[in-house]
This record gives C-alpha cells, structure tokens and sequence, in this order.
C-alpha cells in the first residue's frame, strides 16, 4: 500500500536506510570483535598446550596446572575450561571433573613425536616435580634437555568447535614425547565479554533510528516549505486576488524553479482573466445602449401598427427577444463587475421581513395554483443593497414556480441566529441528479428540458444570485437532496443593530 504523505515517505525511507546501515555496521563490527577475541582464545589455547606438553611433568602437575593461574583462559575462571592429558602409555593422567565424552579429543590427537637417543621413560623416572628436569651430576650423566630444544617436537592440532548439549566448546590438541593433552574451553565466556557490547548495539539502534527519521521528517518539512507556501497560496487566490506571488527568499536552488514558473502561470491567468472580465464587461456595457435604442423603435412601432395585425405581432416577438438580450446584457455587466471584485453596493438598512413579504405576494399571482407556506420571523433587519438583493429573492421565487410539480408547494422560512440571517426557499421538485447539483451555480447552467415547464431562463440566475450575495458577505447554498423537494438557503451576516 502506498503511502500518501511524502514527508513520511521520506521519513520511513531514510530510517531504513539507516537501519540497515547500521544494523550492517554494528553487525560487522560485533562480528570482528567477536572474531578477534575468538582468536585471541585459540593463541591462549596453543600456548598452553605448546608450553605444558613440551617438558615432562609428573602425574601430580596436572591437577596444581588446573588450579592454577596459567589454566585461566579470557576473563573467566577455569570453571569454563577443561584438560584431558594422556601419557606416553596411553594411559590417562589426567581428566577434568567437568570433561565429556562428546568433545572426543582422540579424534584429534597428532602421532606422538620420539626423541632419537633419549630414553623418555628414564628420563621421567628421574625427574622431580615440578618443570624442571634434574641437573646433570655424576650419579646421572645423562644431559639435561633444552626446553626449547623440545617444544620443535611438540605438535598442536588446529583448534574446531564443538557443539555439545546447545554449549559451544573450542578445542585444540597437542602431542609430544611425552603426553598427548586437550584443553577445551567453553565459548560462554566470549559470549559474556561479548554482552554488554550486544546490549549497547540494541540500545544505540534505536535511538540512531529515532533521530534519523526526526531529522529526516524536519528536513523534509523544511525542503517542502515551498510546497506549503505555494498551496497556501492557492487556496487564498480568488477572481479578486490574482495579484498574488510566491517569494523565492531563502528557498533552496531545486524549489526556486517551481516557485518562478508557478508566478509566472499566476501573472498569465491575471492577465487573462483581466482580458476576459474587461471584454464581458465592455461587452455587455457598449450592447446597452444600443438594445434600449432597438426597444424603444420596436415599441413605437408595435403601438403605431394596427391592433391585431401580423405587424404588431411580429413586433411583440422582437421585443421580447430585445428585453431577453437586455436582461442577459444586464446580468453579464453585473458578473463582470463582481468578478473584477468592483460591484457597487448602495447598502441601506431595510426591514427583511416586509421585503420578503412583498416578494411572496407576487407568487400568488404568478402561480396560484402553487400551495404556499410562509415562516419569517417579524423585524429582521439588515443592511443591504435592496435593489439587488431584491433581484437575488425574484431569482430564487422565480425558480421555485418554474421547476415545481403541477399542483405543488413553495416554502419560505426567515430567521436570525446570533449575528446571521438565513432565509431557505424551498418547493416541490423532481430529484435533481448529482451531476446538476454541482453544476447549478456554474453560468449557462440550465435544468433539463423535463424540468422546465412555463419560464425559460439563461442559466446566469443563480450565478449571478451567489455573486451578489458574496458581495455582501454572505452566502446561497442549495440544501443537500430531499426526495421531491429543492431547497436554497440564504445567508447574510447582520451588520446593524436590530430595531
């Protein structure tokens, strides 16, 4: 599954990649660590075994050996270590209490070397105890021999681990002249100098991650800082406030880019906008002059051709088309005007409720079949522009008699809560689609042909209703889809005191 936050992306994204940095490193490094101490036990080994078979020993030496501190091996005692010496017989000298059988040094064991000329077994019957052999006298003329001279016929065996009982035991073995011996030591010991460094690497893991993926997720946010501005700055941009651009101030070389090309789009769409507002505008300015002229000749000529004629009637239909064209050539001079944010408001305070009253008596008479139920509540006051606030209410009832059912209903409901006014005009109606509900502010929008039944409109109504009230700092809002009714709901903050 994706995941949808970038800075997350990053965040997750470097944390793993640091993890796995350094889990290998810390890996790497135990693992040498591991390896150099594991190494620095076999030399331990060997040179016990080297050191101890090369010389003969009387039977007794084994057991002060063991006690001893030559039979220490790492930073342990000799509890974790353990000796098997056979002699030169064959016959075992020497086998620590904590010896088993599964370590099977024999296996091991090198041919035992001879010393050409030296008779071992007179050699030990006339040693004494200890590692030194007698000193040559003239009750025993036979030579003393050189320690070091013996060791070049000592062998030692590469040292092997052994798997005993889920312990691990490293072994080596030596033979000489005169014995064969195995020393094994248990691998507990590495793994308990080896413990706190274990733990540390599992402490320290986490918290390497944890300031890696904070710092990962600040330095994002700090990258992505441009990103923010530049959506802020879009969500602030309406029809009024195009002028706006995004400061290259301190951004980083990769964002710089972006930000100028997003400028550069936001001062083409002003200047296209500005095109486009101020062509409607002039437009619908220079047609007014021009359709009144055309009017008033098309009355002139309608009232002086004889009544009943095909001459009036003709002239009748043109003027209607005119007082059409004149009344789309108001309305786009009025969305020009609220799209350049310079739509004059003469505001006055009214008294709302009479006004809605005033406008109710017109339905009767343009629909009387309709049922009508009125709710408005007494002296709702409020400063507007009367005149365009009336044209936004005549747009409103208008739509309620022209898309209602034979024989329906309109609903009108006033009130004030706290410091707004909302009046909601609803009427029966055929389910409006989900498509045309978010389209039924958009300009030239117009209802299906099944919908309309008596007045054509020019789909600019309710556009240019939205407008007006925004000018005035409210808003209209079609209420969310009731099985057979339509319902509009105007708001207007209230900026005088009630009276």
């Amino acid at each position: 599954m994706k995941i949808a936050s970038f800075r997350l992306r990053i965040a997750l994204f470097s944390a793993a990649l640091a993890g796995v940095a350094v889990t290998g490193f810390g890996g790497i490094s135990y693992g040498l660590l591991y390896r150099s101490k594991l190494q620095t036990l076999d030399q331990e080994i060997q040179d016990s075994l080297l050191r101890e078979a090369a010389l003969p020993r009387p039977d007794s030496y084994w057991d002060l050996f063991v006690e001893s501190r030559a039979f220490t091996y790492g930073d342990s005692s000799s509890a974790n270590a353990v000796l098997f010496v056979v002699n030169n017989q064959k016959q075992i000298i020497h086998e620590s209490e904590a010896w088993q059988a599964e370590l099977n040094p024999q296996a091991l064991f090198l041919p035992q070397p001879t010393i050409e000329g030296l008779d071992v077994n007179n050699f030990l019957r006339s040693s004494q105890p200890g590692d030194r052999p007698p000193r040559r006298d003239s009750s025993n003329p036979r030579p003393r021999p050189n320690p070091e001279a013996l060791r070049k016929f000592t062998k030692v065996s590469n040292l092997v681990t052994r798997n005993i009982k889920n312990e691990q035991w490293r072994m080596g073995t030596s033979s000489s002249p005169f014995v064969q011996m195995a020393i094994a030591v248990n691998l507990e010991i590495i793994d308990r100098e080896m413990a706190p460094i274990r733990n540390i690497f599992f402490l320290l893991i986490p918290i390497i991650l944890s300031l890696v993926t904070i710092g990962a997720w600040w330095l994002s946010s700090d990258a992505l800082k441009a990103i923010r501005n530049i959506t802020q700055l879009i969500k602030n941009v309406t029809a009024k406030e195009l002028d706006q651009r995004a400061s290259t101030n301190g951004l980083d070389t990769e964002f710089i880019e972006l930000v100028t090309v997003f400028n550069d789009m936001m001062s083409r769409l002003e200047k296209s906008f500005q095109q486009a507002s101020r062509f409607s505008g002039d437009a619908a300015h220079e047609l007014k002059t021009p359709l009144a002229i055309l009017q008033g000749k098309i009355e002139q000529s309608m009232y002086q051709a004889p009544i009943g004629s095909e001459q009036q009637k003709i002239f009748s239909t043109l003027l209607d088309e005119v007082r059409r064209l004149s009344s789309i050539t108001r309305k786009l001079l009025l969305l020009s005007l609220a799209d350049a944010g310079k739509m004059g408001l003469q505001k006055i305070e009214i008294n709302f409720s009479d006004l809605i009253k005033e406008l109710l008596e017109d339905i009767d008479l343009m629909a009387p079949e309709l049922t009508l139920e009125i709710d408005v509540a007494n002296n709702l006051c409020i400063k507007v522009d009367r005149d365009l606030l009336t044209q936004v209410l005549q747009n409103l009832t208008t739509n309620a008699i022209k898309y209602n059912l034979p024989n329906g209903w309109i609903k009108v409901q006033a009130r004030q809560k706290n410091n707004l006014i909302s009046i909601t005009i609803s009427n029966a109606s055929k389910d409006i689609s989900t498509g045309d509900r978010h389209r039924i502010f958009d300009r030239f929008q117009r209802g299906d042909a099944s919908r309309n039944r008596k007045v054509e409109g020019f789909g600019l109504g309710l556009s240019l209703s939205r407008e007006i009230v925004r000018a005035h700092g409210g808003d209209l809002r079609i209420e969310p889809m009731q099985p057979g009714c339509t319902a509009f709901t105007l708001s207007l903050p209230v900026t005088t005191a009630k009276t």
